[in-house]
């Protein structure tokens, strides 16, 4: 028999009525594995080595610049936005499938899959959409502007919050911060993508997946950081703490 979810702890906000946990646990269960196989492929978050600018003009070529290199380089480019001028600024990127990151690697240390915090919340979409200004681990304090496409309304331990997700090729990815940032999880904060449906007017948190974000992985990476108003009172004891190498125990808490 399929057993639905009890009642949330009161630190929490109701969970999602009629929840199938044991399905979503399952499905927790595997999406885990894809993360592993995702951080730890050829061009996955472990195996980026460099991040290169280009000087001004010169168009990126990334096969000349993989010329001479280990057949295990790949070399892409990737387009930024110069946050002075708003002018678009490409890089080129190398991954080692054979990166000592990856070699070292052993897994990603989560909490226990937990029910009470899988929440529904509302979404109000924002007429023409908005941007919102996102600080980058990189920027030295600087930051960039970010289409957010509607408001999150979520309320925890009686406290009501409005977070902003920004659009990322279509998703909505929520960065947040929490009381767990720097002690069990990663400092920066993480991530979690929101499933939504168009012209629905609610979403679904599940903090499970909340997910440590590529700069925790390389150094390479310009993370966006949460903005205040994504900070939460409450630590989020759900989803993936830190990546561990190989050897490494789980901190204790």
């Amino acid at each position: 028999m399929t057993e639905t979810v009890p009642p949330a702890d009161d630190h929490v906000a109701a969970a999602a009525p009629g929840w199938e946990w044991a399905d979503a646990r399952a499905a927790w269960e595997a999406w885990r594995a894809e993360r592993h196989a995702s951080v730890t492929a050829p061009t996955g978050n472990l195996a980026l080595v460099e991040t290169r600018p280009l000087p001004p003009g010169e168009p990126p070529d990334p096969v000349a610049a993989g010329a001479g290199l280990p057949d295990s380089v790949t070399v892409t480019v990737v387009e930024r936005t110069e946050p002075v001028t708003g002018a678009p600024a490409p890089f080129l990127r190398f991954w080692d499938a054979e990166a000592p990151a990856i070699r070292s690697f052993d897994r990603i240390d989560t909490f226990p899959y937990d029910p009470a915090w899988v929440l529904e919340a509302a979404y109000t979409p924002v007429e023409g959409a908005r941007k919102v200004a996102f600080e980058h681990i990189r920027d030295n304090g600087g930051t960039r502007d970010l289409v957010v496409p509607g408001d999150i309304a979520l309320t925890l331990d009686g406290t009501a919050y409005t977070l902003s997700a920004f659009d990322d090729d279509g998703t909505l990815l929520l960065v947040f911060g929490d009381p767990t940032n720097g002690r069990t999880t990663y400092g920066a904060g993480r991530f979690l993508f929101v499933p939504h449906e168009t012209g629905s007017d609610r979403v679904l948190l599940d903090f499970n997946r909340a997910f440590v974000p590529p700069c925790g992985f390389s150094d390479q990476y310009n993370c966006p950081m949460p903005p205040r108003q994504n900070r939460l009172h409450l630590p989020v004891e759900a989803g993936e703490k830190l990546p561990l190498a190989k050897g490494t125990a789980a901190p204790a808490h």
